[in-house]
């Protein structure tokens, strides 16, 4: 029975390498720019939602009608600041995010298409082993160790399945 290859692709190391540059330009354009939050921190400030959004534009919006209301404590130079920033970002993160979850989900089909074939290696050295296919044994047995039950991993990926052996 042949396997199924859910996906099949090559980058060349032209491609990677524009890839990396790409990434490492990126790095360097935010480079002291950027934080990294806690999970903690994360979970104090959160993010905002698009209800919340829309009150950050509608503050916006009367504070350009009304200076005269905008509070004395309020640094309104330092808000427009943090306002054009955070729109721009927003399109940035919003193309990084499609982007890294594309690069994961293939990357998900390739480590299945390996793992499939990685277990059909295994079984064909175990059948070729049990023929007394000459050095088959010694692969079998140093592949067979993998599959202890008490060995395999259980990090919640789809590739950790138990495999019957």
């Amino acid at each position: 029975m042949a396997l199924e290859n859910l996906i099949s692709l090559t980058l060349t190391p032209e491609e990677v390498k524009k890839l990396s540059k790409g990434i490492k330009d990126i790095q360097e354009v935010l480079q002291g720019k950027t934080v990294n939050l806690t999970p903690e921190q994360r979970g104090q400030y959160g993010r905002i939602a698009n209800q919340n959004k829309l009150i950050v534009d509608k503050a916006k919006n009367y504070m350009e009608q009304h200076p005269n209301w905008i509070p004395r404590f309020l640094d309104k130079e330092e808000f427009d600041r943090d306002y054009s920033t955070r729109q721009q970002l927003e399109t940035h993160v919003q193309q990084l995010e499609n982007l890294a979850q594309q690069l994961v989900d293939t990357k998900t089909l390739l480590d299945h298409d390996n793992y499939t074939n990685a277990l059909s290696f295994y079984r064909m050295m175990r059948f070729l082993a049990g023929e007394n296919e000459p050095g088959a044994k010694t692969v079998y047995q140093d592949m067979k160790v993998l599959f202890n039950k008490n060995n395999i991993p259980n990090s919640g990926d789809t590739n950790s399945e138990t495999v019957s052996i």
